[in-house]
């Protein structure tokens, strides 16, 4: 049986991680600090309270003896970081390397690392792939990428082996409804133009009609939240199968724009959604869609939800428990 400590597994990406894991006969231990997270989403195993800064918990949990860490407890909005840099240097960077350190000291020598496509910042091609040059114009992008460059410092000096999986647009629900996003505040597409459909939100704003793709609308690569855990479980078995530290991109290859994610929306929920044109927002780019090739033929990852529909269906019954 592995033992796996999930930080940050309170949260949305997390919950749903030591959900696939207790199904799948782990020991779990979650650690997270409930800033964001929420303790009712953490279905299976030990709970702690916590922060990844608090040297001294992270020695005694570690000192129990884990098989790897998986590290989603980081801070992830964008324009939150370009307004509170402080915020993000510190949890992002500083606490991980509070993580990695002890992780060291205790012998706990396998991490997967939950990264982001904001790490390459505008990009220079697309479908974008792993050797895409990595220039993030925002902290968030920086902090993450900084961690990336420190996991690769410490498998050299330390022989700390690690996953960094970078993804687009995580999206979707636990698909038995257990489970779905509850960002405060919100600003992910998905749940902001259901939040408009149930009511939640008077409406939903589109940021530009003007970019160079098919209806002017920005097209991102949605990924259901199931399948992004599934690669952090393949992930976690090529680290204990031996292999060596690697960093992947996660998407589908192929991207859905602004207006069609509102009207599969509209279709998938038979209500009407109104809309707000708003102008563009600085640093969004036209098109950001993965090219998962390297996760596809290392990992055997294949998505399994990779209709726009079903994505939107499992989070709207998520959606429908919240009105």
């Amino acid at each position: 049986m592995l033992r796996i400590l999930v930080v940050g597994g309170a949260g949305y990406i997390g919950s749903h991680m030591v959900k696939m894991l207790g199904r799948f006969g782990c020991n779990v231990t979650t650690l997270d600090n409930l800033s964001s997270g929420y303790r009712d989403a953490v279905l299976f195993g030990e709970f702690v309270q916590g922060d990844m800064g608090d040297e001294a918990l992270l020695n005694q949990i570690l000192t129990r003896g884990f098989d790897a860490v998986m590290h989603f407890a980081s801070c992830i909005q964008v324009g939150e970081s370009m307004r509170n840099p402080e915020k993000y240097y510190q949890n992002n960077v500083v606490n991980t390397l509070n993580l990695l350190n002890a992780m060291r000291d205790k012998g706990v020598m396998r991490l997967i690392f939950s990264s982001t496509a904001a790490t390459f910042g505008e990009p220079q091609y697309t479908p974008i792939d792993e050797r895409h040059p990595q220039q993030p114009i925002n902290p968030y992008g920086r902090t993450k990428l900084m961690v990336e460059q420190a996991l690769a410092d410490y498998d050299n000096a330390y022989g700390l082996r690690y996953v960094a999986l970078r993804y687009f647009n995580a999206a979707g629900a636990d698909s038995e409804g257990q489970l779905g996003e509850r960002h405060d505040p919100e600003t992910h597409l998905v749940p902001l133009v259901l939040q408009a459909a149930s009511g939640r939100r008077p409406h939903v704003s589109i940021y530009g009609r003007d970019y160079d793709t098919p209806d002017g609308t920005c097209i991102r690569d949605y990924v259901h939240v199931e399948d992004l855990c599934f690669a952090h479980w393949l992930a976690l078995q090529s680290l204990m199968d031996g292999a060596t530290s690697q960093v992947y991109n996660l998407g589908h290859g192929s991207g859905f724009s602004v207006r069609e994610v509102i009207d599969t929306a509209m279709r998938v929920t038979g209500r009407e959604i109104v809309v707000l044109n708003e102008s563009r927002r600085a640093g969004d780019p036209a098109r950001l869609v993965a090219n998962p090739a390297l996760a596809n033929a290392s990992l055997g990852w294949r998505p399994q939800y990779s209709d726009l529909v079903t994505i939107i269906k499992h989070a709207w019954s998520w959606e429908n428990k919240r009105v």
